[in-house]
């Protein structure tokens, strides 16, 4: 589970194989927690361990990279 290019910071963001049969989404780790965001609409999936506070710095990294994160979405999952 790669991290995606281009996206610096703590977080760590990436898919897995699994992935490709569900809507665009990418998985968030830092540590010991871990989230899920859709790409389109931007929306929490899932969180398991991130503060609310934490979760609006992940989801303005989303937005701001959401080009990057769906042109990764699509080269791992051949779209």
């Amino acid at each position: 589970m790669p991290r995606i290019k281009g996206v610096l910071g703590p977080y760590r963001l990436f898919f897995t194989s699994f992935d490709c049969n569900e809507p665009p989404h990418v998985h968030v780790e830092r540590g010991d927690r871990t989230c899920k965001f859709w790409i389109e609409p931007l929306g929490l999936a899932r969180n398991y361990g991130f503060r609310a506070r934490e979760l609006n710095t992940i989801r303005r990294i989303i937005q701001t990279h959401r080009t990057t994160i769906l042109e990764a979405w699509h080269e791992h999952c051949g779209e």
